[in-house]
């Protein structure tokens, strides 16, 4: 006669997902809480430093127009080409805008070969008049550092800039 499976193993025991899925949620639920309550923390610390800190004033922006308006030859070989341009220079400081309206002779003349030295086909790109626009700084800068003026000049902005 046949033997009945005495042998035969156990089924194996049931493992418990349920309660191991809700482990999981409630550890990822304490992560975020703990992730929301740091980011909110950290957030709260730096309101109250920037708070106990008291903002320097800043003084309003002020334009000084360099006229009349510059026009030059461009380099272009092919042609003769011009370029006009209506230029302003923004600082905050007013000894800077002293200096500005000082040094203007000289401020225009380093402009004016800057401009000069530009092709039609490098202006008609917005990089290369934002380009222009770096090194016409640079050069405005330059000039009143070597007049050992004050030269916090921020921005210079093109109002105008016509190519022919």
């Amino acid at each position: 006669m046949s033997k009945p499976a005495a042998n035969a193993a156990p089924p194996p025991p049931r493992s418990n997902n349920l309660a191991l899925w809700i482990l999981i949620a409630l550890l990822l639920v304490g992560m975020a809480a703990a992730g929301a309550w740091w980011f909110l923390e950290g957030r709260h610390a730096g309101e109250t430093q920037a708070g106990a800190k008291t903002p320097a004033a800043v003084a309003p922006a002020r334009y000084y127009a360099l006229e009349p308006a510059f026009v030059v030859n461009l380099a272009d070989t092919g042609s003769v080409r011009y370029l006009q341009a209506d230029v302003q220079v923004m600082t905050r400081d007013e000894a800077t805008g002293a200096a500005l309206e000082l040094h203007s002779p000289a401020i225009r003349n380093r402009l004016l070969l800057l401009f000069g030295q530009q092709t039609a086909a490098q202006l008609a790109q917005r990089t290369a008049k934002e380009r222009l626009q770096e090194q016409a700084l640079a050069e405005v800068r330059g000039v009143l550092k070597s007049e050992r003026a004050p030269n916090k000049v921020e921005a210079v902005f093109f109002t105008s800039l016509v190519t022919q």
